[in-house]
Order: C-alpha cells, then sequence, then structure tokens
C-alpha cells in the first residue's frame, strides 16, 4: 500500500513552500506530501489519486485563493475523500468564514497564520487528526477495482472472467456508491457511462473491456512463446488441464489454449463432493487454480482467452489457427474443448441475459443478491450444487426441474441434501416460459408439463442449467463428428470393420483417436464420455499416453 496523502494548498509559494517544508519535517516516513498552488490543480491531482485508490488523509488548505476559496475547495475535494480530514489556513479575517465551515462542511480545524512555531501550533493538531484518521478509516483496497452495475451484462462478464481466472478484485456499484459513479463518469466524457470500468493499482484503467484486454492487464499469458511444440491442448477443463500435467511432465513441449478461463464448466462448480481424495469435497474453482498451478510449474504453456478457429494439416504437421489470426504449430493435438450451456428458449431471456439471467453458476453474483428470490433451473449435478450453494445467500431458492424427479438426472447425496436446505424447494416437471422486466429480471414465469398450469413467481435472478452441447464448430471438415456436434473416437470411428475414410495409417485409430492420425479427444467433447470430472481427468492422461505413441512412428 503507497504512503497515505497529505494535501496541501496555497496560492502564495512562499507560504506553499513553508508549509511542505513543515509537513516534510514530521511526517514524511509514514506520509507523502503533496502540494498545489490552486484549487483546480489539486482536484486534478485528486482525480488521478483517485484513478489508483491511493489514500488521502488530511487536507491542509489556505482559505484566501483566487477562482476558487478553501472551503469550495474542500466542498469539491469531499466527493472523491470524504474521510479525509479537513484543515483551513486563516488570516485573522478569515475567521468568521472558517467557523462557518465547521458548520457547513464539517471542517475539523481550522490554524491562524502565522503557526510558527510548528511544534506547538501547527503538529499537535494535525497528530490527533491523523491519529484520528488511521483508526477510524479502513485502508483503501490495494488491487483491481471493477466498477459497474449489477444490472450490466459487461459488469457480470467481467466479474465472471475475473472469478474464474482468480484474479482477486473489489466491486463497486454506482447504484449504491456515490463515489463509484463518480470515479466512473470522471474517466469519461459525454452522456450516459459506459460499464464495467476496471482500475488497475498502477492507475491505468480500462472502459468496457473485451477478455482479451483483461487478460493481458492482469499477467495472463496469450501469446505462445514456442514456434513449435510437440503437442497442443485445445481447451482448458479437467482433461485439457490433466492433458497438460502429464504431457509436460512426461517432456512433451506443451502448450494449452483457453478461450475464457481454465476449469471449464466444472471450474464453476459451487462444491464438488464426490472427487476422489477430497473427503470434505471441494470447489470447482479450487481444483482448476491446483490444476492449472500444476500445469504451469511443470512447464506447459497457459495460453489464455485464445479462441482456435480452425485446424490446418500438413502431412505430420498440424496448425492451431486463432482468431487472431496467429498460428502455432505442433505434431499432435489433444481437443478438450468441452461443451457449452444450452440457451433456455424462453421470452423475454435473451434480453435480460446479464442482467439477473446467467448461464452456469456465475458465483461472482451470488453474494449480491442476498435475501433476494433466486430461481434455479436445470435437473443435473450442476444445477444443485449452484442451489445449495446460492442457499447460503439467498432469501428463498426455487430449483426448478423438467423432470418428475431429481433422481433421473442427479447424484443421490445431492438429492439427499437439497432436502435438507430449508430455503429451498424443488418444482418439478416445470418449464420456463418467460423472463419478465425491462431492465432487470423481475420474475418468472413457469408452466407446469403436465397439467399446463402458468405461475409468475418473483425473481432477482435466474440461474440457467438446462443441459449442453458440443463446442466444436471449429472441426467442420477436419475430424469425423457425430448429428450433435460430439467427436467419434476410436471403435466409435470403425463402421462395417472399415477404418475412416481418408485414414492414412497401416493402423486402426487409437482409442481416443480421431479421425485424423495425431488428433486426440478427452473429455465431455467426445461421443461416448461419461461425464465425470474423474473421467474426464483419466481421459486427459490417457491422451498423452496416446499421444507418445503416435508420436513414436511419425
Amino acid at each position: 500500500m503507497a504512503k497515505p496523502i497529505i494535501v496541501a494548498v496555497d496560492d502564495e509559494p512562499q507560504v506553499l513552500n513553508a508549509v511542505e517544508r513543515d509537513l516534510q519535517k514530521h511526517y514524511r516516513s509514514s506520509y507523502r506530501i503533496l502540494k498545489a498552488n490552486s484549487g483546480k490543480e489539486a482536484l486534478k491531482a485528486l482525480l488521478e489519486l483517485k484513478t489508483r485508490n491511493t489514500p488521502v488523509a488530511l487536507f491542509l488548505v489556505d482559505q484566501r485563493m483566487p477562482e476558487m476559496s478553501g472551503t469550495e475547495f474542500l466542498v469539491e475535494a469531499a466527493h472523491y475523500y470524504p474521510e479525509a480530514r479537513k484543515v483551513l489556513l486563516t488570516a485573522y479575517a478569515d475567521t468568521e468564514a472558517a467557523i462557518t465551515s465547521i458548520n457547513v462542511i464539517g471542517l475539523d480545524h481550522y490554524l491562524m497564520k502565522p503557526w510558527d512555531p510548528p511544534d506547538q501550533n501547527l503538529y499537535p493538531v494535525l497528530d490527533d487528526l491523523l491519529t484520528d484518521w488511521v483508526v477510524n478509516v479502513p485502508q483503501p483496497y490495494d488491487g483491481i477495482r471493477v466498477v459497474g452495475a449489477l444490472w450490466s451484462p459487461g459488469s457480470h462478464n467481467t466479474k465472471d472472467f475475473l472469478a474464474r481466472n482468480r484474479i482477486p478484485y473489489q466491486w463497486l456499484d454506482i447504484e449504491r456508491d456515490e463515489q463509484a459513479h463518480l470515479l466512473a463518469a470522471s474517466v469519461q466524457s459525454g452522456d450516459g457511462l459506459r460499464l464495467p470500468v476496471v482500475f488497475f493499482p498502477g492507475g491505468t484503467y480500462l472502459i468496457d473491456p473485451d477478455f482479451r484486454s483483461l487478460a493481458e492487464n492482469v499477467g495472463l499469458k496469450t501469446q505462445a512463446v514456442q514456434p513449435f511444440y510437440d503437442l497442443v491442448i485445445i481447451g482448458g477443463g479437467p482433461a485439457g488441464l490433466s492433458a497438460a500435467v502429464y504431457g509436460a511432465s512426461e517432456g512433451l513441449k506443451t502448450a494449452l489454449i483457453e478461450k475464457e478461463a481454465t476449469g471449464g464448466q466444472a471450474g464453476t462448480s459451487s462444491r464438488i463432493e464426490n472427487y476422489l481424495g477430497f473427503p470434505k469435497g471441494l470447489s470447482g474453482a479450487d481444483l482448476a487454480k491446483r490444476a492449472t498451478d500444476q500445469a504451469s510449474r511443470l512447464g506447459a504453456e497457459i495460453l489464455s482467452t485464445q479462441e482456435v478457429i480452425k485446424i490446418g494439416l500438413d502431412g505430420p504437421y498440424r496448425t492451431v489457427i486463432l482468431k487472431d489470426g496467429s498460428e502455432i504449430n505442433c505434431r499432435s493435438i489433444v481437443i478438450s474443448s468441452g461443451v457449452a450451456v444450452k440457451r433456455l428458449e424462453a421470452r423475454g431471456v435473451d434480453g435480460l441475459t446479464g442482467a439477473g439471467v446467467y448461464y452456469g453458476a456465475a458465483l461472482s453474483e451470488a453474494a449480491l443478491y442476498r435475501g433476494e428470490n433466486i430461481i434455479v433451473v436445470g435437473g443435473a449435478n450442476s444445477a444443485g450444487q449452484a442451489a445449495v450453494y446460492f442457499s447460503r445467500f439467498a432469501g428463498s431458492v426455487s430449483l426448478l426441474v423438467r423432470s418428475s424427479s431429481l433422481e433421473a438426472g442427479m447424484s443421490q447425496y445431492l438429492v439427499d441434501q437439497l432436502e435438507t436446505v430449508p430455503n429451498l424447494h424443488t418444482i418439478l416437471d416445470s418449464e420456463v416460459v418467460e423472463a419478465v422486466g425491462k431492465q432487470r429480471l423481475e420474475a418468472v414465469t413457469y408452466i407446469n408439463r403436465l397439467n399446463k398450469e402458468e405461475q409468475t413467481i418473483p425473481a432477482a435472478a435466474m440461474f440457467i442449467f438446462v443441459g449442453a452441447e458440443a463446442h466444436t464448430g471449429y472441426l467442420e471438415g477436419v475430424v469425423e463428428r457425430n448429428s450433435a456436434g460430439f467427436i467419434l473416437t476410436g471403435m466409435d470411428l470403425m463402421k462395417d470393420g472399415k477404418r475412416p475414410k481418408g485414414w492414412t495409417e497401416r493402423r486402426e485409430p487409437y482409442h481416443l483417436e480421431t479421425s485424423i492420425p495425431g488428433i486426440f479427444a478427452a473429455g465431455d467433447v467426445r461421443q461416448g464420455a461419461i461425464r465425470r470430472i474423474a473421467s474426464a481427468v483419466g481421459e486427459g492422461a490417457i491422451a498423452v499416453s496416446l499421444v507418445h505413441q503416435y508420436l513414436r512412428t511419425v
């Protein structure tokens, strides 16, 4: 944390220099002294300090200045630093103005000029005020700050990206914090605010940033270092992270490409209870962090906010083409790009997405809906885990399930857990027909699939888990997929005992190998995959073993 600031303002150079000299002599070890020769100049400096989140402890300001008096300056400065202590320097004729300021702006003290000797007339007063400030004013957060609105989709996306990448930040809501609104407005011009504004510790900021800009500013790697790799992994879920760990640890030059955040859908899980070796369970974020750190430590390059749009083939070599136009060349590929959450086809949902309607767990939003009514849509483990987690914050949680029983799609341990949560109730045979609201979600209408009756219930937020679809559009014309887009591997490629069309090897495809030799698939993206984290981790490890077998023959 930077030293707190004492701001001295006076339009007379000799007086200002004398103030600075005395302040430096007594406070330089604990405070930084900032001087300005006018209120306008000081306000400009305050804006920069605020964008850096540098604390200001005290203003020592001359009352009689042209253009802006000391009192007028303190009124404006309080918008930025309302907790800073306020002291006026006055001449005898300004005493009445100083007394008025005590009542009008909460002036803490006024000092008559001259203040010599400072040991008697200056330091004791300021010491008391600064001690009071240190004891009673919390020190500002010295990390990343996100200034936005709860109902802003861009604000939600930014918070979710930072949270899923395990980047700490402080959330400031302009609807609840006047200073946050002022801070966001101070770095923009024109009508209306663009949100969010992300402030970094060094004083830089981004307005409504894309994921690439965020990644580069928080220190995530976005560009490949090597010109050529033994193994490129597409997707950073459990299968991809497992492949990265085993690939790097076994001596392969390994790069992992992730579009958003490592961990995939598993990384958004609030609690994973059935993963081997963690008897008390662990969060998806914790599992993702452990695996990401492990892969990086072993030498895997992890590239964030990169999207693969095509795979090129040139004999035994493969080229991974990225959305930004760059290319990565390699000898083998493991595709572990997982699945994407299906969109909910219901009236009003698209227009309110990010403004009360969210896909996936969106754990970054949970605490912001404390005491509110929340709806979770879905009947699989991910929905059940989210419902339990949100119940810690919400006033009530309604779990809307399309099927007639929870057991149809949810693990028994989770079914039993749901029954013990007092503020959570399950509505079976239900289907959402409308998200109600203009600027934000206000209610949800659902229909009973058996009797066709509709009911509308108030809701501040709805979290959607309605199945998944393969994320494989970029593989069109490259590897064989089924009608739903899931990748065919191993024996699934063998039709009537024949190898896949265009197969160039004398052998049959390996277990996790696609219709192109040297390109493998692991995890949920593969047809026939068992959709459990342990299974995905196992497939990632097996895929690397098969990569070794393949590389020995080319």
